[in-house]
């Protein structure tokens, strides 16, 4: 691997994404084409916008911002974003729209309100469609944010890609926000991941079991990992449209292309400055466990997929009420229980990681005392909510966003 050019924890790579809604309905509304044109003058995928940029990635009523190139320090990043929903908003009023947060939308019919991106690249989408049909949940209906961590060589990639697969399974216990689906309480709190394990499932080692297998360099990464997803889908993509590491859906994928691994089992949260937060404390246990502040870092790449996916799963399904019950994992952030809450997990480990006065310890309070945006969410609108409850639930929800204040439920 020749080297790339930011170590390890030098900065951050943000994405974010927000749907568009009708104002009054809080119903998509699939304008993402006009919001970026409304600012780049076209139909470009991507608009510079100063220290961020605006995208579309494949529905049309999703937008994504990110920031331009890495950042170094994540409460900068904030703020960065702050701007960039402020701008969004103004820009959307006269078009009768706003943003609206969270990990899906939570009554969208996708198989009738997809509107797949019509412009530039548009035979990437039109690909996918084609291969796995992208009306569904899994692919029209999704809103995550994406880290990315740079690194500059095969034993930082290493270390980092060993580091991520373990803090994988326990993210959806800190950052679900997906509890409805088709106006109905959803089978899991983050209904988000659930259904993106299973949106490529006519080829399955497109997502694999989530949790990255144990790959620690670069060719081991192109030939184990890579070229079966490849080999998978060449029978159906014989252009090789899609033959790019990106097509990779595992919750944290590697893109050596720009020399960072993205972590993206993050759902969306009420407002840049929680999502930040939660970015915060989740670099901060990757790294302190690549560092070796919780042990030999090497003991990190034995662990197995499949034993890690069983950690996950019962996270996807309860959020920060999972409890976590393999005592090899706890030890492996010097956590001395038989068993513990998965929320606790992250409290303890905020607690050690994190000054008690720093502005994402104080934002992560909320998420500590009164449960993940989901579990809030439910609380707020109750297990079989009208959909007038719903409907006024998620205009608190976009108010807060607009406002930049957690949800508090």
């Amino acid at each position: 691997m020749s080297a790339r050019p930011y170590p390890a924890f030098f900065g951050y790579g943000i994405e974010i994404e927000h749907m568009i809604v009708d104002t009054q309905t809080l119903d998509v509304r699939p304008i993402a084409d006009q919001l970026l044109r409304s600012v780049g003058g076209g139909y470009e995928f991507e608009v510079e916008r100063g220290d961020a940029r605006w995208s579309n990635e494949l529905a049309l009523h999703v937008i994504e911002m990110k920031t331009a190139g890495i950042s170094r320090d994540l409460e900068d990043s904030a703020a960065v974003f702050r701007r960039q929903v402020d701008e969004m908003n103004a820009l959307l009023a006269p078009m009768g729209a706003r943003l609206l947060p969270g990990g899906m939308h939570p009554w969208m019919q996708p198989e009738r309100e997809l509107v797949l991106w019509p412009h530039e690249n548009d035979v990437i989408y039109r690909t996918f469609d084609r291969i796995f049909d992208c009306r569904g949940h899994g692919w029209a209906n999704l809103q995550s944010v994406h880290i990315n961590l740079p690194f500059q060589n095969d034993e930082e990639f290493a270390r980092l890609h060993a580091a991520i697969r373990v803090v994988l399974p326990l993210v959806p216990a800190l950052a679900a926000s997906s509890p409805f689906v088709e106006g109905k309480r959803a089978p899991a709190l983050d209904y988000r991941v659930e259904v993106y394990r299973h949106n490529a499932r006519r080829v399955p080692s497109v997502s694999g079991s989530i949790i990255p297998e144990r790959v620690f360099s670069e060719a081991a990464y192109q030939s184990d990992l890579l070229q079966k997803i490849y080999d998978d889908l060449r029978p159906l993509d014989p252009d090789e449209t899609l033959l790019e590491e990106w097509v990779n859906a595992r919750g944290a994928i590697a893109r050596f292309e720009r020399g960072a691994i993205e972590i993206r089992l993050i759902d969306t949260q009420e407002c840049p400055e929680q999502d930040l937060a939660l970015v915060t404390l989740v670099t901060a246990v990757v790294q302190a466990l690549a560092e070796g502040r919780f042990g030999p870092p090497e003991r990190l790449q034995l662990w197995d997929e499949k034993r890690l996916e069983a950690i996950l799963l019962p996270c996807v399904e309860h959020a920060s009420r999972a409890v976590v019950t393999d005592r090899e994992y706890l030890d492996l952030f010097e956590l001395e229980a038989s068993d513990l809450m998965a929320g606790e997990v992250w409290s303890r480990l905020a607690d050690r990681l994190l000054p008690s006065a720093s502005p994402a310890r104080r934002r992560l309070e909320v998420v500590f005392s009164r449960g993940t945006l989901a579990e809030r969410l439910v609380r707020a609108a109750g297990l079989a909510p009208s959909h007038e409850k719903l409907v006024s639930t998620y205009r608190t929800l976009a108010a807060c966003l607009a406002e930049g204040t957690a949800f508090l439920g």
